[in-house]
């Protein structure tokens, strides 16, 4: 393993060739979940952040943007994020993060606060507890999906992400509900945070960025829809947190396709000191501040996922709108 520890560092520059790695998380679940593959449990998050420690300056992301602007980021430097604000985010990373010493960004979705359940998550919840074993989604454009065991739930999950995903959002909405009314299935109402865990991560010393109020693809929405849900967000975990929300980032957050220049401006006019996007690669001092790159580690061995960011460190993103 110092082998890859010596790759990461020779790999990560600092000062005028500084480049910051931002990696991405949406979940931590406490033990393997077969419905949600890529999602780390709570071991697995450990020893991978155990590396991270080990491997990188793990550094507040507001701080990093600053100092990578300014060339003066230290080497091996990187950050932590979330994305969505999943209430295992508080009960299980948490934790873990703490006992670690180490700092994360938590983007936030505000609607979903107090039992709410993102799109998505409607859709893989209604899988997972259908007791049918096979689901006729002809009404919504879905055609017959085989749900007979847990290899064929998952394989449905990512065709019907991917069918719903890029609808018009009231659409996606309605076509959602009714796939969970075909499904037998009543959406969950405890994945997402509760208010008073949104002011724990903070009073824990983490930072809470924005991440609009629904979650929408920006690029689907009319400008006064996309900017109300970006100052929104901001106002809603302002009035939780009682301090400003500094850090934004684009849902969904591919460049030019989920959110164009006009968003980027809106973002910026809010008063965010930085915002990200999901560009994979690496930020250098030429980076857009408000389209900072991230990726995610989906790796589960050590040594995978140690080579996988040292791959992501030799890609300079150049990707904005």
């Amino acid at each position: 393993m110092s082998l890859l520890r010596t790759a990461n560092a020779l790999l990560s520059r600092g000062g005028a060739e500084g480049r910051l790695a931002i990696l991405i998380f949406h979940r931590v679940v406490r033990s393997p979940d077969a419905m949600l593959p890529a999602e780390p449990d709570a071991e697995r998050f450990t020893m991978h952040m155990q590396d991270v420690r080990r491997w990188f300056r793990v550094l507040p992301l507001e701080e990093a943007a600053m100092r990578l602007s300014q060339g003066t980021l230290p080497a091996r430097a990187l950050c932590i994020t979330f994305d969505d604000g999943y209430a295992d985010n508080c009960e299980v990373a948490l934790p873990i993060l703490r006992d670690l010493g180490l700092h994360a960004t938590f983007f936030i979705a505000s609607g979903f606060l107090e039992g709410g359940c993102m799109w998505n998550d409607r859709v893989i919840e209604a899988l997972r507890r259908t007791k049918a074993d096979r689901l006729d989604l002809s009404p919504i454009d879905l055609g017959v999906v085989d749900v007979g065991t847990i290899e064929a739930r998952r394989r449905a999950v990512d065709v019907l992400l991917a069918g719903l995903k890029y609808r018009p959002v009231r659409e996606r909405s309605d076509d959602v509900a009714r796939l969970c009314a075909i499904a037998g299935v009543v959406p969950p109402t405890d994945l997402m945070m509760t208010r008073a865990q949104v002011r724990a991560l903070s009073e824990a010393g983490m930072t809470v960025g924005a991440h609009t109020r629904h979650h929408p693809i920006l690029a689907t929405l009319a400008s006064g829809e996309a900017s109300a849900e970006i100052a929104g967000g901001k106002a809603d975990l302002e009035a939780i947190v009682d301090k400003p929300v500094r850090l934004f980032a684009y849902p969904n957050g591919k460049p030019g396709r989920d959110y164009g220049a006009e968003h980027v401006r809106a973002v910026e006019a809010q008063g965010f000191a930085a915002a990200c996007s999901t560009a994979p690669g690496v930020a250098t001092p030429a980076a857009d501040r408000f389209q900072l790159p991230r990726f995610t580690p989906w790796r589960q061995g050590r040594f995978a996922f140690g080579a996988q960011l040292a791959r992501n460190l030799r890609q300079v993103s150049h990707a904005r709108v």
